[in-house]
């Protein structure tokens, strides 16, 4: 567009410049902090409609074009959380075949959802921002506040994600892990390594595509409000998730895989304090779980600890080795349980379990309920954001 102010006919819509450079909508130009703002009125690339339309007052339209289909819903957890309700929401649709659907306001943030069309769940066909994980795709909605959150990549200076492949004789085969590394990385320096973790059915890109991880490193870096660390993503899948023996075999596998593999490798790659108060271990949900069965376990390896909506009913049975060793006490330096304010149904008597026998034994740890979501990203991103980064190694 130039500053004329000259109108262009764009896919059948008359469109008059208002802004010479305004991004479009979903154009994945720039990491934009509210890209499914309509600023342009343009469909995503290979769209046939605009969805979804975020709009100013927080509230959000999703369309689809689908004439042949009978029923349309809205679905997704974290969607139907933040609009107060547990049952998929209808759309109408119009003459023209397209299926319409205003929903909100919402607060902002970032919300996974699905379309069900005549009984499948699918993907939003016309939203560019789509997740993957070893279950069905999910489409995604940011609703942005008045200007970047606190994961959104911001004008900082910035670290940098890396993707590794290497080769495990435990599972016999290769792998992934992404490492953060601060901007500023020196080899020369000695850095503490947080091994990060995802839940059942994720993948080690998990943390950094839809945790944003690396922004919200980069601006609690760029806010002194965190010590400089590298961030260890590994794939913690190590069975089939519908594995009839899962639960027996997948604390031992990962155990196995963390000690011959992911914690060597990352200390021959990168400058890192190679003891055990300079490395750290936190997961989401199986990663809280294995936060707790594993991580606990190895207190030769970590010192501190942050467990995510996860939790046990019955944990100095899970892990009496970590409850019956004398000091214990000494040897923590960090331990953070938390979860959702949504999800005390679902992991709130584990979670309260886990508090309740830390209490017990003294162990100091801080326990904390809170934010807007329930078993989902946006819980996981908030205590990244406030509680987990920012105190890790931290000597106030």
């Amino acid at each position: 567009m130039n500053k004329s102010g000259k109108c262009f006919r764009i896919l059948s819509a008359v469109l008059c410049s208002v802004a010479p450079y305004a991004y479009a909508q979903q154009a994945n130009v720039n990491l934009d902090w509210n890209p499914q703002k309509n600023t342009q009125n343009l469909f995503p690339y290979g769209g046939n409609v605009v969805s979804p339309e975020v709009h100013d007052d927080h509230t959000i339209t999703f369309r689809l074009k689908a004439p042949d289909v009978q029923k349309a819903e809205l679905t997704g957890g974290p969607m139907l959380l933040a609009l107060k309700t547990k049952q998929p929401i209808p759309f109408v649709k119009g003459a023209d075949g397209i299926w319409t659907l205003t929903v909100g306001p919402v607060k902002p943030d970032i919300y996974v959802y699905r379309f069900i069309l005549d009984g499948v769940q699918v993907v939003d066909p016309n939203n560019t921002f789509t997740g993957s994980s070893n279950q069905p795709g999910y489409s995604s909605v940011i609703v942005p506040d008045k200007g970047p959150a606190y994961y959104d990549a911001r004008n900082v200076p910035h670290g940098s994600v890396t993707r590794h492949i290497y080769h495990s004789d435990v599972l016999d085969g290769e792998r992934e892990m992404f490492v953060y590394t601060p901007p500023g990385y020196n080899k020369n320096k000695k850095y503490p390594v947080l091994y990060l973790l995802g839940g059942s059915g994720e993948l080690a890109s998990g943390w950094s595509q839809d945790g944003r991880a690396n922004f919200i490193a980069d601006n609690l870096l760029s806010e002194g409000k965190m010590v400089p660390m590298i961030i260890a993503m590994p794939n913690n899948q190590v069975l089939h998730r519908n594995h009839p023996q899962h639960l027996e075999k997948t604390y031992t596998l990962f155990e196995n895989e963390l000690r011959n593999h992911i914690i060597p490798f990352v200390d021959k790659t990168y400058s890192t304090v190679t003891d055990r108060k300079g490395r750290a271990i936190s997961g989401l949900s199986m990663g809280g779980r294995h936060t707790e069965a594993v991580g606990f376990k190895a207190l030769d390896l970590f010192s501190s600890f942050g467990v995510m909506s996860a939790g046990d009913l019955e944990p100095e049975k899970l892990n009496p080795s970590f409850f019956n060793d004398p000091k214990v006490k000494e040897k923590v330096d960090y331990l953070l349980v938390g979860l959702g304010s949504g999800e005390l149904d679902f992991v709130g008597k584990r979670s309260a379990a886990l508090h309740e026998a830390l209490e017990k034994r003294g162990i100091r740890h801080e326990y904390f309920i809170g934010g807007e979501g329930a078993h989902d990203w946006g819980t996981w991103r908030l205590l990244l954001h406030d509680k987990l980064l920012p105190n890790l190694w931290n000597k106030k």
